[in-house]
């Protein structure tokens, strides 16, 4: 697969997880938030949570998605996350989680597989 399908296939992840996120009643508060140390992909509000969340599309197996995240990543992502919440102090007292989005597309088809890790990782200092 070329980088082009690989972006197009990124997003059409995206866009499917943000459609099973607000079926859940999450609050979609931002997308794609760059910081100098990376992106989140999805930041959301559900009650009292901020709930920042990686998602995954591959097109082996959701094993391969979650594990992808390394600690490095996950560094990152933390990172970035108190970034966001420096530029929007609103939440800063609001309850933080990191969650893992895996979407897996079915076979010829325009059907994806997904599952939701909740609380995939705790932060790294």
């Amino acid at each position: 697969m070329n980088i082009k399908n690989n972006l197009i296939l990124g997003k059409t992840g995206e866009n499917f997880a943000v459609d099973y996120l607000i079926s859940k009643n999450y609050k979609i508060i931002n997308r794609n938030f760059h910081s100098q140390y990376g992106e989140i992909d999805i930041i959301a509000l559900k009650q009292d949570c901020l709930v920042f969340i990686e998602v995954k599309t591959r097109s082996s197996s959701v094993e391969s998605a979650l594990s992808s995240v390394s600690r490095s990543k996950q560094k990152k992502l933390f990172k970035t996350a108190q970034s966001f919440i420096l530029l929007h102090q609103e939440f800063e007292d609001y309850f933080t989680r990191f969650d893992v989005i895996a979407v897996i597309p079915y076979k010829e088809s325009n059907h994806f597989h997904l599952e939701h890790l909740e609380e995939a990782f705790t932060p790294l200092y």
